[in-house]
C-alpha cells in the first residue's frame, strides 16, 4: 500500500471514529449536524467530537487531578496540532486535516479548552460567583464549536456570529443544568448554580471561609433563574434571525435541543433531578426530537 493511501485510510478511519463519538456522546447534536452541507460536516464533526473529549476529560476519572493531566495533554496536542506537527489520535488526525483544509482561527480552539482546564482548576469548594461568569464558561466551551463550524464553512457574517454566541451560552448554561444531578452524586455539591443566584434562593452558605450551595425547597428557582438566562439568549439569537444568512442557519439548529431541553425543565418544574429529563433526547422521544429538528431544517429555521 502506498503512503498516500495508508494516510487517506488512516484520515478515514480517523473521521470515522469523531461521528461516532458525537453519536455516543452528544447525540442531539449528532442529529443536527447531519443537516449541514456535506462539505462542512468533517470540520464539524471534528470540532464536536473535540468537545466530547475534552468534556469527558473530567468526567471519567475519580481523581480530578488525572483530568486535570488529560486535559493539559490535549492542551500540548492542540499546540502541536497548530504547529503542523502529527499527533496520533483520530480527533488530533482529524483536527490536523480540518486546520488545513480551512480557514479557521485556532484561537477558538484554545479558549475551548483553557475554559475546560480553569474549571478542572478550580478549588474544590469553588462556585461561580455570579450568572456573566458562567456564561462566559459556556460561550467558552459550546459558542466556540459554533464560530469555528461557521468559518469551517466559509460564512463571514457578523450577525451570525452573534446568533451563534447567544445559542452557544443557552445551550451551555442549559446543559450544566442538566448534569447537575451527575456531579451532585460525584462530588456531594452543587458546582454550577452562581453564588449571586444561590444566594438569592437563599441556599447559600457560608461557613469557615467557604461558600456552598445547599438543597431546599428553592432550589428549581434556582434552577430557573439560570434556565431564564438561556432564554432570553435564545429569544435574542431569534430576534437576529431575519439578517442571518441562509447557509448560516443548519449551523445554528442547536438552537433546537436548547428550548427542546428549556421545555422539559419547564414541564418538570425545573427540577433537575426529575429522571425524566434523561429520558429519550432531552426529555423527549428521539422520534418526536427528530421531527423537530427536520420540521426546523426544512423551514431553515432555527
Amino acid at each position: 500500500m502506498s503512503r498516500g493511501a495508508a494516510a487517506t485510510g488512516s484520515l478515514r478511519t480517523a473521521l470515522s471514529y469523531c461521528v461516532q463519538q458525537v453519536r455516543s456522546y452528544d447525540y442531539h447534536n449528532y442529529l443536527c449536524l447531519l443537516h449541514l452541507p456535506p462539505a462542512m460536516r468533517k470540520a464539524a464533526f471534528t470540532f464536536r467530537a473535540f468537545n466530547v473529549e475534552t468534556a469527558k476529560a473530567m468526567d471519567v476519572v475519580s481523581d480530578p487531578r488525572k483530568g486535570l493531566m488529560r486535559l493539559l495533554w490535549w492542551k500540548d496536542v492542540v499546540d502541536k496540532v497548530c504547529a503542523g506537527k502529527k499527533v496520533e489520535h483520530p480527533v488530533a488526525l482529524a483536527l490536523s486535516s480540518v486546520l488545513s483544509e480551512h480557514k479557521v482561527s485556532k484561537h477558538w480552539l484554545k479558549r475551548s479548552l483553557d475554559a475546560r482546564i480553569n474549571d478542572g482548576n478550580r478549588d474544590e469548594d469553588a462556585i461561580p460567583e455570579n450568572v456573566p461568569e458562567l456564561e462566559r464558561y459556556a460561550e467558552d466551551t459550546q459558542s466556540t464549536i459554533l464560530y469555528m463550524t461557521l468559518q469551517a464553512g466559509g460564512i463571514q457574517s457578523t450577525v451570525a456570529d452573534h446568533a451563534a454566541s447567544h445559542i452557544g451560552k443557552a445551550s451551555g448554561l442549559l446543559l450544566l443544568l442538566k448534569a447537575l444531578p451527575h456531579h451532585v452524586s460525584k462530588q456531594g455539591k452543587i458546582p454550577y448554580i452562581p453564588a449571586s443566584v444561590a444566594e438569592e434562593c437563599g441556599l447559600l452558605a457560608r461557613e469557615g471561609g467557604r461558600t456552598e450551595v445547599r438543597m431546599g425547597d428553592a432550589f428549581p428557582d434556582a434552577v430557573f433563574k439560570v434556565a431564564s438566562v438561556a432564554e432570553a439568549h435564545l429569544q435574542k439569537a431569534r430576534e437576529l434571525a431575519t439578517s442571518v444568512p441562509a447557509e448560516a442557519v443548519p449551523v445554528l439548529l442547536p438552537a433546537v435541543p436548547a428550548q427542546v431541553l428549556l421545555d422539559s425543565l419547564r414541564h418538570r418544574e425545573f427540577n433537575v433531578f426529575d429522571s425524566r429529563l434523561s429520558s429519550g433526547v432531552h426529555g423527549i422521544s428521539p422520534l418526536w426530537y427528530q421531527l423537530k429538528l427536520n420540521w426546523h431544517a426544512w423551514r431553515n429555521k432555527y
